[in-house]
């Protein structure tokens, strides 16, 4: 008889449902496995009627917010997953809250995300863009982040930042048409600010690099949320 002592993978999703698809999409195709038994064990809860966490942040809700959010991880602990990972940026401001409320552990996709750029570049003066939500740029969770781990910040100028929320909310989200013109408009800014690389900070530009094969100048939070998830379950990537 074979025996799984590798984690359960929960979910804390649906922040949007097409993002927790991708990071599930994701997981799969990443985890080194040659039959159904070898992939990772998950519960999955998209909870897609969560408040828009940005809307929320903004309007100071944060408190609603995070009830809702723990009550989703307490679920998720008590229907046996051993690590939660949260497929959505912005949430994670309410971060150290919900790891101190449970007892499993919770990736924290913003923090790894700087360790892996502190750990990946070389670079004496790093600059590193953040591409965010309002609700991620406003509460400056990838800027501590940063610069925590020695690295400076850089977010886009208002109206840069109007054009990354409209493919974000009404590319991703809503379903409707992207102009990709207006993301080259928001890349020549960054590189004309000396940008080494720049962050896909909010799950919905993950989406928005699958459907475009950005470069690898966007460093993706979702991947290394995937990789992360895998291996401390106890799974190996490809």
């Amino acid at each position: 008889m074979w025996i799984d002592d590798r984690k359960v993978l929960g979910v804390l999703g649906g922040m949007g449902p097409l993002a927790t698809q991708l990071f599930y999409k994701r997981i799969i195709e990443k985890t080194d496995a040659n039959c159904d038994q070898e992939h990772l064990n998950m519960i999955i809860l998209s909870h897609a009627t969560m408040p828009d966490r940005t809307g929320e942040i903004l309007g100071g809700r944060t408190e609603e917010l995070f009830h809702l959010l723990l009550k989703d991880a307490q679920m998720l602990e008590q229907g046996g997953a051993g690590v939660i990972a949260i497929p959505c940026n912005t949430s994670h401001v309410l971060m150290d809250r919900l790891q101190e409320s449970i007892g499993i552990p919770i990736i924290n996709m913003v923090e790894e995300t700087a360790a892996h750029i502190a750990d990946t570049f070389r670079e004496p003066e790093l600059r590193i863009a953040v591409l965010a939500t309002d609700g991620t740029i406003r509460t400056g969770l990838y800027q501590k982040a940063l610069e925590k781990a020695g690295i400076t910040p850089v977010i886009p100028s208002a109206d840069s930042q109007k054009l990354v929320m409209k493919i974000i909310y009404d590319g991703v989200k809503n379903g409707g048409e992207i102009d990709f013109s207006e993301f080259l408009t928001v890349q020549e800014e960054i590189l004309g600010q000396g940008c080494q690389a720049a962050i896909l900070a909010c799950t919905e530009l993950s989406c928005f690099k699958e459907l475009y094969h950005l470069p690898h100048f966007y460093i993706d939070a979702m991947e290394i949320l995937t990789d992360l998830s895998i291996l401390t379950c106890g799974g190996k990537i490809k």
